[in-house]
């Protein structure tokens, strides 16, 4: 026990005696501090900048502002030239709008005088009609001159919406709610049934399939620019590419670029006169449709094809074709019957070219 207590004294006293020797050291030798009344060389040279410091950010601050108000001053102004040129693009639109225009109305003017005053207009978003009544030397003819303004206001349907069905054109109108309407192509029957004649297009597709163009008969329709196509087509490439949306067949050609087609012997004689049924277009598309009245099929009334040749170029149409006429010549305006059907009243048809406000 009392070997360990030694051994615990001896290294306390080991530990301890640098302490010891520190102590003694400072109790025989003299030292003093001496703190000087003057700051120091570094802090006094310093002071001079840290009190320039707010009158640098404030010149700062100044010239800030400045710059600021400059730059406001230059957005204003050039905003303002802006805003003038703006307008001024406007007004040059406009006027360039107008004018671009006004070769159009003119032609306008000018076609429509020529079929006379309108007995009634239907203008809407999607179209404008007029409809126009014409006395000819040997028959009365009425006229619908049509602007298209949409996709949506004209179209082509089937009777009853069937293939093989028939129904009059007043009835389709009714049907639909178009706001006019007139025959369309050619048909046949068989099997108690009414088929369109030739090649027919609804909604882009062949109703029947495409059958070459053959003798005389030609195909008619509307393509996805709200264009009149037509013509003779021998295969089916040709009218594919035509992009048609819808169109019917028959016999024959009138005009073709405002100049008058051979009419076939067939068609001169075989009625000389009859109720006709015309659809044509226009230098800038509209759409002119004619039909003409006749007491009969006979041939003792009604107009001849070379005198609606005529009138066609003399109304200045641009293309125009002979759709099915005789009693099958059907006008409809505003849910009203326009022409007089030779049959004493309106036939059952396989197809039918219907407008829409």
């Amino acid at each position: 026990m009392n070997t360990s207590i030694r051994y615990m004294n001896r290294t306390l006293l080991l530990a301890c005696t640098p302490f010891l020797g520190m102590l003694i050291w400072l109790l025989f030798t003299d030292i003093s501090v001496i703190v000087a009344d003057t700051p120091l060389p570094e802090l006094a040279e310093r002071a001079p900048e840290h009190a320039a410091a707010p009158d640098k950010a404030n010149a700062a601050l100044d010239q800030a502002h400045q710059t600021a108000a400059q730059t406001s001053t230059s957005l204003q102004k050039q905003l303002k030239l802006y805003k003038q040129t703006n307008s001024e693009m406007s007004e040059i639109v406009k006027k360039a709008t107008v004018q671009a225009k006004r070769p159009l109305e003119i032609y306008d003017r000018n076609i429509t005088s020529k079929l006379g005053n309108p007995a009634g207009t239907i203008n809407s978003d999607n179209i404008r009609a007029q409809l126009f009544y014409i006395q000819a030397e040997n028959f009365k003819l009425y006229a619908i001159k049509v602007k298209l303004k949409s996709d949506k206001a004209m179209r082509m349907v089937l009777g009853d919406d069937k293939y093989g069905g028939a129904e009059t054109t007043l009835s389709a109108v009714k049907r639909t709610g178009a706001i006019a309407g007139v025959n369309a192509g050619g048909y046949a029957d068989g099997g108690g049934k009414r088929y369109p004649l030739s090649t027919t297009m609804l909604n882009g597709d062949y109703v029947n399939g495409f059958e070459a163009s053959y003798s005389d008969l030609f195909f008619v329709g509307l393509n996805e620019n709200n264009k009149l196509v037509g013509g003779n087509f021998t295969n089916r490439n040709q009218l594919d590419g035509k992009n048609v949306k819808f169109g019917a067949s028959f016999v024959p050609v009138l005009l073709k670029n405002g100049s008058a087609m051979q009419i076939p012997s067939k068609w001169q004689s075989s009625p000389a006169r009859a109720p006709r049924t015309v659809i044509a277009n226009y230098k800038d598309d509209q759409l002119l449709i004619l039909v003409a009245d006749g007491r009969n099929e006979g041939g003792s009334s009604g107009a001849t094809l070379a005198e609606l040749q005529i009138l066609l170029r003399r109304f200045g149409a641009v293309d125009a074709y002979n759709l099915d006429g005789g009693g099958s010549s059907s006008l409809i305006w505003n849910g009203r019957i326009i022409n007089k059907p030779s049959d004493g009243q309106l036939r059952r048809l396989p197809t039918h070219f219907l407008f829409f406000k």
